[in-house]
């Protein structure tokens, strides 16, 4: 048994997480193919097989889920009769966006003046694997991991295609555990110990639009002939009300937070909302983001500005995403939006939906023994209480596994503060809140098996 404090090891290992983060960013691990070679996802995965393998994990392969991707397993063997805990990651990450517009390269983990670390997948999520295997290491030269660990990592995660929750369903004994840990979230704010108690579920549809059987002149044909654009632009700002609240009909839009209270000049800062714009919808910042239905217009397809031509549009498309609370189907919140959409259609315009991919929401339980290991854990590492959250976003295996699993305790945290702006442009990590939180992982899976054991009688 070591005689270094535990806070130290994780220190020590910082370096080494960084080397190793910074050889899992580069990899491009896009799971869209469109936009970017599978192979940059086959070396991700590649990567984190090696990974665990050195790490002592057993049965590691790579499982070919339906959706075409592959996610990494393994399962590393703990003391006779200990709790077992399932980790999760994911390892594939968003677009880049707009490539030129990130201050250093977003496939090349930088550190920059303010001692932050720049990449895609920083904190979400392969900051999060690492996370995961710091603690693991961390408590391995403290004498042992005193659980047994089983650890996923998924290859699709943010294409919401699920394959994992294919996968798990076709095999329900693979990722069973007596408690999971999604290290997929992240804390409220930098230095504010969080876990999040519940998610939004998503749904993506494509919706396609059409009038004419081809473009026409807008001088000879214009203020007659249905413009598929023009028709879209109103299908689209149906769904939202004067204030910017989703109206999709079929669903309700007010539903309250109990909890944290998610103050609106934090909000303006978090977002970088601009001076004299107002944020949209009514009621608290927390019951928009954690408790009510929310609709984002992600993409369309029309002519751009640069090269357009006077001409009537035949046909536009738009990508629309549908987030909603706990206690809402996602499959009944589809059927809603789809027939929201054609309803909302002007003058008989054609349009067609495809459901691009859906994800339940999700509410745990904060009252389990593991969320008192929890806050014990991060009461120690952070020196401060646990804070409860929900998030927007969705994690759609959380809804399967509670599903495979009823028993499991699922909690979630990571590294994905307000600062580190992921999806977006300069994403980042915040090396402060990797050493806590890896610290607190460790520390939360030392009283998780205490408690498990004391338990049992033993």
């Amino acid at each position: 048994m070591s005689t270094v404090p535990l806070s130290e090891t994780v220190t020590a290992l910082i370096p080494r997480a960084h080397a190793e983060l910074a050889e899992l960013v580069s990899f491009a691990s896009v799971a869209d193919w469109r936009q970017f070679p599978r192979s940059e996802s086959e070396k991700a995965a590649a990567w984190i097989l090696q990974a665990l393998t050195a790490e002592g994990f057993r049965d590691v392969a790579l499982l070919d889920t339906p959706d075409g991707t592959q996610s990494v397993y393994g399962y590393l063997p703990g003391p006779a009769d200990a709790p077992t805990v399932l980790l999760y990651a994911h390892y594939d990450v968003q677009p880049p966006l707009e490539e030129e517009a990130w201050l250093t390269p977003p496939f090349e983990l930088t550190e920059r003046e303010d001692g932050r670390w720049y990449g895609r997948g920083a904190a979400d999520c392969k900051g999060g694997l690492l996370m995961h295997l710091t603690a693991l290491r961390a408590l391995k030269e403290q004498g042992g991991v005193p659980v047994n660990v089983k650890m996923i990592v998924e290859g699709s995660e943010e294409q919401g295609t699920g394959g994992l929750e294919r996968y798990a369903e076709q095999h329900p004994e693979l990722l069973a555990a007596d408690t999971i840990v999604i290290g997929d979230a992240g804390n409220f704010r930098p230095g504010l110990p969080t876990v999040t108690s519940s998610l939004r579920g998503m749904v993506l549809m494509d919706l396609r639009v059409a009038t004419l059987a081809g473009n026409l002149h807008s001088g000879q044909f214009g203020g007659v002939a249905p413009d598929a654009l023009g028709a879209l632009i109103h299908i689209l700002a149906s769904l939202r009300d004067a204030s910017g609240a989703t109206t999709v009909a079929g669903l309700d839009a007010d539903g309250t937070w109990p909890g944290l209270d998610y103050t609106e000049a934090d909000f303006r800062g978090d977002a970088g909302v601009l001076d004299g714009v107002d944020l949209i919808g009514n009621g608290s910042v927390s019951d928009r983001l954690w408790a009510r239905p929310a609709v984002t217009i992600l993409g369309i397809d029309a002519p751009p500005v640069v090269g357009a031509t006077p001409s009537v549009q035949a046909k536009a498309g738009a990508l629309v995403s549908l987030r909603v609370p706990p206690g809402v189907d996602a499959a009944r919140a589809a059927e809603a939006l789809e027939a929201h959409l054609r309803a909302a259609a002007p003058w008989g315009a054609t349009v067609e939906t495809a459901l691009r991919g859906s994800g339940q929401p999700f509410a745990a339980d904060t009252t389990s023994p593991a969320y008192t290991a929890m806050a014990e854990a991060m009461r120690e590492a952070y020196g401060q209480e646990m804070a409860v959250a929900g998030q927007g976003g969705s994690i759609p295996l959380c809804n399967t596994l509670a599903t495979l699993y009823p028993r499991a305790e699922i909690l979630l945290i990571g590294l994905s503060e307000p600062e580190a702006r992921i999806h977006a442009v300069n994403e980042s990590l915040d090396p402060r809140e990797f050493e806590l939180m890896s610290l607190t992982e460790a520390l939360f899976l030392t009283r998780y098996a205490v408690s498990q054991t004391a338990g049992q009688g033993v």
